[in-house]
């Protein structure tokens, strides 16, 4: 299995070394050469399975001849053993064809450790072979950080640096990141919005001496391993429900379209999807795109959903390479043009092919409060914001006997305040995250400059 880039300007590569880069060295997004094909025998196959089990099958099929077997068996049962549920990833029933697919039993309560716990075994795996380092750079706009300190942390081989907007994530996101006192990791708390940390973080990699220097990689949702790890939950909650025999479609919480991609590649590789719902917030450059088919950016709003608080959504580059024909040369003059103006229109043939398939809704503060007041009065559920702004998106005209899964991105117990003003009731924090609001916080605050950075990563990487 081969990987190339979005923008055609980089040399194939295996997936260890598209695990490592992150960011494809012309800018542009790994996507694999071709689409592993499952058949419907084997997604059957995957009702009653053990969640490693599938995340093995579907990671084998993408590591190809990079991984052995039984590495992609060690890394997955390694990783979904840190779980606090049998099933990794329960599906709770709301109404007869309504489901919400809990993601959020992991260490640091949110779906990004299913990709990240993961990873941060694939990295080890793959650094010991070689005898390297690396350095670790993300932007969070909550959630990232937290998984990936969790995951990284008190590794001989990585050190990570995570970049989050001050003021911007709640407390409980904070302190999954700040609390952490291993050596090789640092918190930095940017004076902007995800926005900024993203393009910094963009700019660091176009600046291939500091890569080299550095030994710089990523973990944001632009790194393929992240998307082939959240693509196994929508396997094995279509399964549960009967796929591929039943209709199924998702509704998905989103801002950085990592999540909402993961769904697409299942349905490349053979999920019977009817829909995906892609949900956000007010900030809605998706939503707008999927209506209009003009992608274009605004200014960012501060919402009780911060991890969806983004106008730039990087994954959108690779659904754009698929629906223009995998044409790199068109993917990479429209990219520069946002890149330049902020926005670009999708051609009418790619936006015909991204309709057939995706959806697109936005849900204001006062919907999203309602939806979490209405969740606790109708199932006696706690949601967080994000799976709020998602169950009130989730009700599009669908085939009689759809199923209709909604991803539940985060643990209410993220969200304490949001959650108790809407519903009048306080989530519990889980007894595995007790202890961490008696720890000290450290974290550094930078202005939102490149350069700044740039020093302060250096000098923590020397």
């Amino acid at each position: 299995m081969r990987y190339i880039s979005t923008r055609g300007g980089a040399p194939p590569v295996d997936f260890t070394e598209a695990l490592l880069a992150g960011l494809a060295p012309d800018g542009g997004l790994y996507v694999p050469e071709a689409w592993p094909q499952l058949s419907a025998e084997e997604i059957f196959a995957f009702q009653g399975a053990p969640y490693a089990d599938v995340a093995t099958k579907i990671l084998s099929l993408y590591a190809g001849d990079a991984l052995s077997a039984a590495v992609c068996a060690k890394a997955c049962q390694e990783a979904y053993a840190s779980f606090s549920h049998v099933a990794v990833t329960p599906l709770r029933q709301l109404d007869p064809d309504r489901f919400l697919l809990e993601l959020f039993w992991g260490p640091t309560l949110a779906f990004k450790d299913v990709a990240m716990q993961l990873l941060a075994r694939l990295y080890d795996h793959v650094l010991e072979k070689l005898g390297r380092t690396l350095t670790i750079v993300c932007a969070t706009s909550g959630d990232t950080g937290g998984a990936a300190v969790e995951a990284f942390r008190g590794s001989e081989r990585v050190k990570i640096v995570a970049l989050y907007p001050d003021g911007r994530i709640s407390e409980v996101q904070r302190r999954f990141m700040t609390a952490a006192a291993e050596d090789n990791v640092r918190c930095v708390a940017v004076d902007g919005t995800f926005d900024d940390c993203q393009a910094i973080v963009k700019a660091l990699f176009a600046d291939k001496v500091f890569v080299t220097d550095v030994a710089l990689s990523g973990v944001n949702s632009i790194n393929w391993a992240r998307i082939v790890a959240q693509s196994v939950y929508y396997f094995t909650s279509a399964a549960a429900l009967g796929a591929p025999d039943r209709k199924i479609a998702f509704t998905v919480p989103t801002g950085n379209f990592g999540d909402a991609f993961a769904g697409y590649v299942a349905q490349r590789m053979g999920l019977p999807v009817e829909r995906i719902v892609v949900a956000t917030n007010a900030n809605d450059i998706l939503a707008r795109t999927f209506q209009t088919g003009r992608y274009a950016k605004g200014a960012v709003a501060a919402t009780q959903s911060p991890a969806m608080d983004i106008q730039v959504a990087s994954n959108f580059e690779r659904l754009y390479f698929e629906a223009v024909g995998r044409d790199a040369a068109e993917t990479k003059t429209a990219f520069e043009t946002f890149a330049a103006k902020g926005a670009m229109d999708l051609p009418s043939q790619a936006f015909g092919a991204i309709r057939d398939l995706f959806l697109g809704g936005s849900t204001g503060e006062a919907a999203t409060t309602a939806a979490m007041r209405e969740a606790y009065a109708a199932y006696g559920d706690l949601i967080d914001p994000h799976t709020a702004v998602a169950l009130a998106a989730s009700r599009p005209d669908l085939a009689s006997g759809t199923a209709m899964i909604t991803l539940s991105t985060a643990h209410p117990a993220k969200f304490p305040d949001a959650v108790e003003a809407a519903t009048g009731a306080a989530p519990p924090l889980p007894a595995k995250a007790s202890g961490l609001f008696d720890r000290p916080e450290r974290f550094d605050r930078l202005p939102a400059e490149v350069e700044a950075v740039k020093t302060y990563v250096r000098t923590f990487a020397s």
